[in-house]
């Protein structure tokens, strides 16, 4: 059976990278969740995918002089006065409001929803018994430099959460080698085709999963990969033909916006 990876949460029904989206993808059955972990200027880990938080945050009505400024220039109780749900109803990004199939109810308590800290992601998969793929992305100015997988696996430790209910992906294929290197029971994933001048390689067999872009490879050459026993977890798969199509070649996992289309 495809492993459902809900992308950023049930992100078509609830504000993505939020508890609330990671509720919503456990309610609807998805294998496990994936999100961002992100720096905040006094070096706390929250969730967060775009540098600049205009898009999935009341950023700019709360600081309107820093905006487009990074996450990363802001104080974790700076990114945590922010409302990080309202938006969803405003912008309806996947029209599923528009369609009904968000739950009125449910649609009026995202107004306030926080940025979540990446303890609290981390608990509530714990909470939940359940499965979150964390995405370790490059962080911008001026954390540039700050040790990613450090930070995240001292969490990890001081949470307790271990291999059982986390997996690390990044299109930064060092950062998985130094990870896998030193804590070889955590599963790693190489994200491919993120930029348009990575390649689009699955020659690297270090890794246990490649999560290769959809848009930048064929169906035909990724039913290649799986006929050669490469684990596949193309992104981002929301049409239901190409859903089909993809599990019908084979894939281990299909991330996708819509876990709700998926089968279970």
């Amino acid at each position: 059976m495809v492993t459902i990876i809900a992308h950023r949460g049930a992100r078509s029904l609830a504000p993505e990278n939020t508890l609330a989206a990671a509720r919503k993808a456990h309610s609807l059955g998805a294998d496990l969740w994936e999100s961002d972990v992100a720096v905040t200027a006094d070096d706390q880990l929250v969730l967060m995918h775009d540098d600049a938080m205009t898009r999935t945050t009341n950023v700019a009505d709360i600081f309107p002089e820093r905006v487009p400024a990074a996450f990363s220039t802001y104080s974790l109780a700076e990114i945590r006065s922010l409302d990080a749900g309202s938006w969803f109803e405003r912008d309806d990004p996947f029209g599923q409001v528009a369609a009904g199939a968000v739950d009125r109810q449910e649609l009026a308590g995202y107004a306030g929803e926080k940025v979540p800290t990446l303890r609290e992601a981390f608990e509530l998969t714990l909470e939940l018994d359940w499965f979150l793929n964390l995405e370790l992305k490059a962080q911008p100015v001026p954390k540039e430099d700050f040790d990613v997988v450090g930070a995240v696996l001292d969490l990890a430790d001081e949470v307790g959460i271990g291999p059982d209910h986390l997996l690390f992906s990044s299109a930064r294929f060092s950062w998985l080698k130094t990870l896998k290197r030193h804590r070889p029971e955590f599963e790693v994933q190489a994200i491919l085709g993120l930029f348009p001048e990575d390649p689009m390689d699955f020659t690297d067999l270090f890794f246990d999963t490649f999560n290769p872009r959809l848009t930048r490879v064929s169906v035909d050459r990724l039913e290649r990969q799986v006929e050669l026993g490469l684990k596949l977890n193309p992104y981002t798969v929301n049409d239901d033909e190409m859903i089909a199509r993809l599990i019908g070649i084979g894939v281990a996992g299909l991330i996708t916006d819509f876990p709700q289309k998926c089968p279970r």
